[in-house]
């Protein structure tokens, strides 16, 4: 019989686990939080070695337990059993439980609900990235051998999540083809991956499916890399990493396959790690530790061991908690925060641009080639001359500017196609700001601009957008993620469902607070997650009403185990107070004639009843038009004859000889004959006219008509736009999309956002009904995915131009008039990759040294959030130059330094409804109406060429061009502006960067 283990071994055994907690085993990798944790792991490392095994000890003495090796060794045991429960490979697992007669029984929190929805991630966010590690570095080697390896994605294939992918189309991570794939500079070490389907070829190279096919294209990869290194790479790489299931692996092996996987993966942070932990080791101290035995059948002495055990475990436990809910905190803080506004772009149809700047346009090789490919503009037939034609290339611009074509034809040239899209993004910035002036000088920015495109992860997006929408949109439409087939959440728990639900929750919660009073919210969904979608909805939601639509989108029927499917469902959610009545649409402009007289067997269609709209309608005999009618007879005994004009008397009588009523009073009847909406086809039959542009079909739960099929009227109709390039295999029917829209009437004036706009249905929709009826809806939709810009971008701008496409081509260019602007945002990845420490001054290390209890409380619960506050991605840099404030981002395995806009980041945080945006001798100056109500003025300026003397100079200078009814205004930088008030300004100056700083990190209750 094997010995039990030793306080040694039990102690060896909690190090090693807590060591993989605090991801200190992985020591090698050089970004994110890992830098951090390397940059700390000595410290980690020293409260594990030094101060970990005296505390235990000093507990127990303290308990009167002294020098008693079996509770210790029960100490350790106890305290890595129960952390092992919540960790996997480092990374928590959400699970609760407890031991009760050798049985493990599950607990969820419950609060005595009737009906209670819970699921395994529910109390965790759901982090759905584009690319996971969007770069991958580690070392190999000590001291001046030392190496760096990075891994980074060469070419991604990162689709829509909603996205059926065929089947055998499953991304693998695939080492890049050719001689670039691995390049070594010095050194250091890069090698590029690609994120694709395989090829026919390379599926009978690696043969399987899932993690087993993945492995094999590993050892492929890792084979490649050590080749294509010199020779004095190849032995650090190769260096054994071992594992019982791979007891050969080796290094560079290893990373390999940590990289693959981890992307394959999405994963979650949790809400509130130490309040869940603290709980759960208490749970687990009164369940498992302090049991019955010690209670009924020890004495005195048993008992104050268990009680001394317990304490210990308490104390040490509650610190390993601390470091751990630092780390998750941290995480979550970042994960939270309002994310930087990359970029922004506008497009804008030539029909608004100002003319003088149409030569410029006309001049830009990049702007003719782009239309040349998305419009077919190069060929034009009624071109007047081949100069016009030649005024654009095919593909990529030139490397050099271009001669630009004769003036007048240019500028003729775009007057005749007023519907070509302008996007800025091929202009600099002075272009973009002359565009914008132009804008603003023709009324507010924000009023003039249909359309808003987002690249970013739609929780990102949706938490920056929070306050200029909340409260304002009037129709949400989603087709999120059916989690089936290709579109399963992966996450290493195998919690699908429950993965799936705690994506939705957050993203639904903070749609919720975008809705209006009288909005309608729609999503889209299978057979596979409905009825947990309905649980959820109406759980987070109680104040909606929540209704299903039956939609017929696949007549042929798809694969199936049992039946061929046919349908998929879109529930419908409204607020319970709405009177709002859901309407069809009428495809046909014939007027509808509704009988007049009531039928049915409730007493309001008896004359007993309603005697008020019991009456005579008076008839011409030959005409059978209506002339008039009759005052409701007070007897029971009334003419029915002619009358003495010999016009004929019609009375709401059945066949049978019921007396029944007319659909409307004596009073409404009489002016519905004044404007001729009652009509007799016979001279004894009276029937309402409903005109075909006022009626208001209801609106049914089973939407059965072709026009409903998401192959002929999504898949057919995007090719027709894309052309061949088209990626999605079963895209929304146009007609699913804008039935839903008009169906919750949300007016000329409204907002329409969809946060998983794949690509772009919701948006094509809204420029469909304004075409259809002449309204003012405006579309706001958001995308992470790469077919943003090959997919999305491309169909808004090419339905501007026109409705019709073929191939690719314009069929007509009968375009609309269009001003959208699209952002990017910074990704969670290039938070976490911009994180920097700073080096502790000399005066901090003395302090830390100093006084111990302090040192471990720092360490344990403030280090990382105090050390890093100086990263550029959590406003570290001030605003000297707004304009030169950058993040390091990789995108597409290139690394670069990329503007950051600031001016625009902080309109969001603000919710500014942009008024005008004009440059003014060198200030930026942007005006507007926050989230409350407020006028804003907004100045960015350049603290090197512009100081606050100068400031009050410029304010004075422009006085007249700026708005007369102000209630704040910002500016970047210290200034002096209050002191320039005239006695009657209402308006406070304040300094901008604190405001910036508490927007981006401040969070709402969820």
């Amino acid at each position: 019989m094997q010995p039990p283990p030793s306080a040694g071994e039990n102690f060896d055994r909690l190090k090693a686990l807590l060591r993989e907690m605090f991801q200190l085993d992985r020591g090698d990798l050089d970004f994110g939080l890992y830098r951090i944790m390397n940059v700390k792991a000595a410290e980690i490392g020293a409260f594990l070695d030094r101060d970990l095994l005296p505390q235990v000890e000093r507990t127990l003495r303290l308990a009167g337990v002294e020098k008693d090796a079996d509770a210790e060794a029960d100490v350790y045991d106890r305290l890595a059993a129960f952390f092992a429960r919540y960790y996997t490979e480092g990374d928590f697992v959400s699970q609760r439980r407890y031991v009760s007669g050798g049985r493990s029984a599950y607990l969820i929190p419950y609060d005595g609900e009737e009906v209670k929805l819970h699921w395994a991630n529910a109390d965790q966010y759901y982090v759905k990235t584009t690319e996971n590690y969007a770069s991958y570095v580690f070392h190999v080697g000590e001291g001046a051998a030392a190496r760096r390896i990075r891994f980074e994605i060469a070419a991604a294939d990162v689709e829509k999540d909603n996205v059926k992918e065929a089947d055998g189309r499953q991304r693998r991570f695939v080492l890049a083809a050719g001689k670039s794939a691995v390049a070594v500079d010095g050194g250091a070490l890069t090698a590029r991956f690609e994120h694709r389907p395989l090829t026919a070829a390379e599926k009978q190279r690696w043969p399987g499916s899932g993690g087993a096919q993945q492995r094999r294209v590993n050892e492929t990869a890792a084979e490649r890399i050590c080749k294509a290194v010199p020779p004095e790479w190849r032995a650090p790489l190769a260096a054994p990493a071992p594992t019982e299931a791979d007891p050969e692996r080796t290094v560079l092996a290893r990373h390999v396959e940590r990289y693959t996987a981890k992307n394959d993966f999405d994963y979650f942070i949790h809400k509130d790690l130490g309040g869940f932990l603290r709980r759960e080791l208490d749970l687990y101290l009164n369940a498992e530790v302090l049991n019955l035995d010690d209670l009924e059948q020890g004495g005195a002495a048993r008992l104050d061991r268990a009680l001394a055990r317990a304490r210990a475990i308490r104390h040490v436990g509650r610190k390993i908690v601390d470091f751990l809910a630092q780390l998750e905190e941290f995480q979550k803080r970042l994960w939270l925060k309002k994310k930087f506004v990359l970029e922004t772009n506008w497009c804008v149809t030539l029909d608004r641009m100002p003319e003088a700047l149409y030569p410029e346009i006309a001049a830009n090789a990049a702007q003719r080639a782009e239309w040349a490919a998305l419009f077919a503009a190069d060929e034009i037939a009624d071109s007047a001359s081949e100069a016009k034609a030649g005024l654009f290339e095919r593909g990529a611009p030139p490397p050099v500017p271009v001669a630009a074509a004769p003036p007048d034809v240019d500028v003729e040239f775009l007057k005749a196609n007023p519907h070509l899209v302008v996007d800025t993004r091929h202009f600099d910035r002075g272009f973009a700001d002359r565009l914008l002036e132009a804008l603003s000088d023709a009324g507010p920015l924000d009023d003039r601009t249909d359309g808003l495109l987002v690249h970013g992860e739609n929780f990102q997006a949706l938490n920056l957008l929070q306050a200029r929408y909340r409260g304002q949109v009037q129709c949400v439409y989603i087709d999120p993620p059916y989690n089936t087939g290709d579109s399963e959440i992966l996450y290493k728990n195998g919690y699908l469902r429950s993965s799936w639900l705690a994506m939705m929750a957050d993203r639904l919660e903070l749609l919720a607070h975008l809705l209006s009073r009288e909005s309608v919210l729609y999503v889209a969904i299978d057979d596979f997650e409905m009825p947990n979608l309905a649980k959820l909805l109406d759980m987070l939601h109680p104040s909606l009403r929540r209704e299903t639509i039956i939609v017929n989108h696949h007549p042929q029927g798809g694969k199936a185990k049992t039946l061929a499917q046919t349908h998929e469902y879109m529930f419908v959610c409204m607020p319970l107070s709405s009177s709002k009545t859901l309407v069809g649409r009428r495809n046909d402009d014939d007027d509808e004639l509704r009988p007049f007289r009531r039928s049915g067997t409730a007493e309001s269609n008896f004359r007993y009843a309603r005697p008020n709209s019991f009456y005579a309608i008076l008839v011409h005999p030959e005409s059978h038009q209506v002339v008039g009618l009759e005052s409701p007879p007070k007897s029971a005994n009334y003419p029915v004859g002619p009358t003495d004009d010999g016009l004929v008397r019609v009375y709401p009588t059945s066949d049978q000889g019921e007396e029944r009523v007319w659909r409307r009073s004596y009073e409404s009847c009489l002016q519905l004959i004044q404007d001729g909406k009652l009509r007799s086809t016979n001279g004894n039959t009276i029937y309402q006219v409903i005109k075909a542009d006022e009626r208001k079909a209801a609106l049914f739960s089973n939407w059965t008509d072709r026009r409903y099929n998401a192959g002929t009227q999504g898949a057919n109709l995007l090719r027709d736009i894309l052309g061949e390039q088209n990626p999605f295999s079963y895209p929304k029917s146009i007609y699913t999309v804008e039935d839903a829209i008009f169906a919750a009437d949300t007016g000329a004036e409204s907002y329409v956002v969809d946060c998983f706009a794949g690509s772009g249905t919701t948006g094509h929709a809204v420029v469909n009904l304004n075409r259809e009826d002449g309204g003012r809806r405006r579309y706001v939709l958001v995308e992470m995915g790469r077919h943003f810009d090959t997919v999305l971008l491309p169909r808004m701008k090419k339905i501007v131009h026109s409705p019709d496409w073929k191939g690719g081509k314009p069929v007509s260019r009968a375009g609309v008039s269009q001003a959208f602007k699209y952002v990017r945002l910074e990704s969670y990845e290039d938070t976490m990759d911009n994180l920097e420490v700073a080096p502790r001054s000399a005066e901090q290390e003395e302090l830390l040294a100093a006084n111990a209890d302090f040192a471990e409380d720092y360490r344990l619960r403030y280090v990382l959030e105090a050390e890093t506050a100086g990263s550029v991605c959590l406003l570290g840099r001030h605003f000297a130059d707004p304009f030169a404030y950058t993040l390091a981002t990789v995108r597409d395995g290139a690394r670069r330094e990329t503007p950051v806009d600031l001016p625009e980041t902080f309109n969001w945080l603000i919710g500014l409804r942009t008024a005008s945006r004009r440059r003014i001798d060198g200030v930026l100056a942007i005006t507007g109406t926050d989230a409350k109500g407020r006028g804003c003025l907004i100045l960015w300026r350049n603290l090197d060429r512009m100081d606050a003397e100068s400031l009050n100079a410029w304010f004075a200078r422009n006085r007249p061009r700026l708005p007369d009814s102000l209630d704040l205004v910002y500016v970047n930088g210290d200034h002096t502006l209050n002191g320039v008030k005239r006695p009657d300004d209402p308006w406070t100056a304040e300094t901008l960067e604190p405001r910036f700083r508490q927007l981006m990190f401040e969070t709402a209750a969820r």
